[in-house]
């Protein structure tokens, strides 16, 4: 039995996440956490996830749920990296699923993986999303630096960051895989008269509409052809899936700093 805790239970992903690990045999729910002002506190985490109650109530403290607990899972905006340290001081393992981390962010992550914490960040934990960052860096090595490139995502009308995290990592597999830059490589978006594409950029461009889970797509163009792969996700019910298998993968897991390729052996 895995006993997980759920950061940002009241939100639509920390819902979800809720009602996925009430739902599977292999995992007990042992916290909801929310932030210290959420009218949602004292309520009960079962019941707003949609589902029967359960007896955990949603509270602002996570640290005294932690020594009943083996994993968390934080896909909250705010106070990441301070609930990462606090995990790790417990010898609590981490799930982290927040997107736009900064470089400092990942930078103290690795350092807590350094101490002993057992940690996975990805900016995405879809299963299928992760088989696209691998079949992207494929793609780009088989068909070599001759072919455009252009990452278009789309995702509801409330996401606040743009690009999505899952469009960044998309291009810097591309900018890893053909050793350039993505600071001084990807072009966000395009507008007047901004003269004839070159052949040493990526274009990003993001899209918001109506309640889109999330929408990516690489696009491999050339004289002749054009490649595209694709991901949609329908449901959040994939990133809940995917963050449930990288919290069986760190039970056992030695101290490091993991992501969603690790988990699922795609390295």
């Amino acid at each position: 039995m895995i006993r997980a805790i759920i950061c940002g239970a009241a939100g639509r992903m920390g819902r979800r996440l809720v009602a996925n690990v009430l739902a599977n045999p292999d995992f007990q729910l042992a916290g909801a956490i929310e932030y210290a002002a959420s009218p949602e506190l004292g309520k009960d985490a079962g019941l707003l996830a949609g589902v029967s109650e359960c007896g955990v109530k949603v509270t602002a403290e996570i640290a005294p749920l932690l020594k009943n607990c083996d994993v968390v899972i934080n896909f909250a905006t705010a106070g990441v990296i301070d609930c990462a340290r606090v995990c790790c001081e417990a010898h609590c393992g981490i799930v982290i699923g927040t997107t736009a981390l900064t470089a400092d962010d990942k930078a103290e992550l690795a350092r807590l993986a350094g101490q002993g914490g057992r940690i996975v960040a990805a900016s995405n934990m879809s299963v299928g999303v992760n088989l696209l960052f691998k079949l992207a860096r494929e793609a780009t090595k088989i068909l070599g630096n001759g072919y455009d490139v252009e990452i278009v995502e789309m995702h509801h009308n409330q996401k606040k960051d743009a690009p999505s995290g899952t469009a960044v990592r998309l291009a810097e597999v591309v900018c890893e895989a053909r050793n350039w830059n993505y600071d001084e490589d990807v072009r966000h978006g395009r507008v007047g008269m901004v003269g004839k594409r070159t052949d040493h950029e990526i274009g990003m461009h993001s899209l918001r509409g109506g309640d889109v889970v999330g929408d990516h797509t690489v696009i491999f163009a050339i004289d002749g052809e054009r490649v595209e792969l694709t991901h949609k996700a329908s449901s959040r019910d994939t990133f809940a899936q995917g963050a449930l298998r990288a919290a069986a993968f760190l039970k056992n897991a030695a101290p490091g700093l993991y992501d969603m390729q690790d988990v699922l052996g795609l390295k």
